[in-house]
């Protein structure tokens, strides 16, 4: 299934795309696509509704995050050998984890806003993992159970903000409009193989992003496996994997950084494209 949120901000719905590319409401059978809906019982509810029978959302309504209530919404740094080397930094030997405010999530085609004082702003187009199972100390077998589904994410950056500001990458990664989820949460039964997925990004028309998740060091059952070693996971927790190569920060011979004005399109084979204009906080 692709189950989604629409609607105006802080009004979204929850919904599902038919067999024809159109989404019906959910409203009158659950609250939200959030950790209850995404629980082994929530899904098999939903995929048991007959789905010509739910009404049909309007004709270009908003797409809101693709997942409502986010407890948690964790990164993996660097988890592309290439783009660690992009970056000037070495290859993890264990994966790199921080921490995005969940008041960062917006929708994939809402504005993206550049913070007051930013310099360094840039684009970070990665496979989201969303959790469907609670998930502590559980092992890399047991890891896969625990997905609910997966998405496209813009993992949007502030680099003077991460790396030069002092502390921990956090400051750079959790300004507000930093997260678009979206525009669906696929279901983990739907996509074949998540670790042979296509994505890529445009800024302004031009390709920087043209990668596959095939390269990733640690692959989504590994990530989910070794975050639950640290922290309990919940289900409705997001869990963004890292980036392929082609950021701002690694244009040659100079960086490439984002201004107001600027559009980024993205997207990622089978979970659906985002489109966001960048404007001025």
């Amino acid at each position: 299934m692709k189950l989604l949120r629409f609607g105006p901000i802080g009004q979204e719905k929850p919904g599902v795309i038919d067999a024809e590319g159109q989404i019906r409401d959910l409203s009158a059978i659950i609250g939200d696509i959030d950790g209850e809906a995404l629980s082994d019982a929530g899904l098999a509810r939903i995929r048991a509704l007959d789905m010509t029978a739910l009404p049909l959302a309007p004709e270009g309504v908003r797409y809101g995050a693709c997942v409502g209530k986010v407890g948690k919404f964790l990164c993996i740094g660097l988890n592309y050998a290439d783009h660690a080397a992009e970056s000037g930094l070495p290859i993890p030997e264990e994966p790199v984890l921080f921490s995005k405010a969940t008041s960062c999530i917006v929708g994939p085609n809402d504005p993206v806003l550049k913070p007051r004082g930013s310099t360094k702003l840039d684009w970070e187009v990665e496979l989201g993992i969303v959790i469907g199972k609670d998930a502590a100390y559980v092992s890399e077998a047991e890891a896969e159970a625990c997905i609910a589904g997966y998405c496209t994410i813009n993992d949007v950056s502030e680099r003077a903000f991460q790396t030069e500001r002092g502390g921990t990458w956090d400051k750079g990664k959790g300004c507000d409009t930093f997260g678009p989820l979206g525009p669906w949460l696929v279901t983990r039964d739907e996509v074949a193989d998540p670790a042979n997925l296509r994505l890529w990004l445009k800024v302004n028309g031009q390709t920087f992003q043209d990668g596959s998740t095939s390269t990733m060091i640690f692959k989504p059952t590994f990530i989910v496996h070794y975050v639950s070693q640290f922290m309990s996971l919940q289900p409705g927790d997001v869990i963004s994997t890292g980036t392929p190569p082609g950021v701002g920060l690694g244009q040659k011979p100079d960086p490439v950084y984002l201004n107001a004005g600027d559009v980024m399109e993205l997207g990622i084979e089978g979970l659906g494209e985002q489109r966001q204009v960048v404007a001025q906080a």
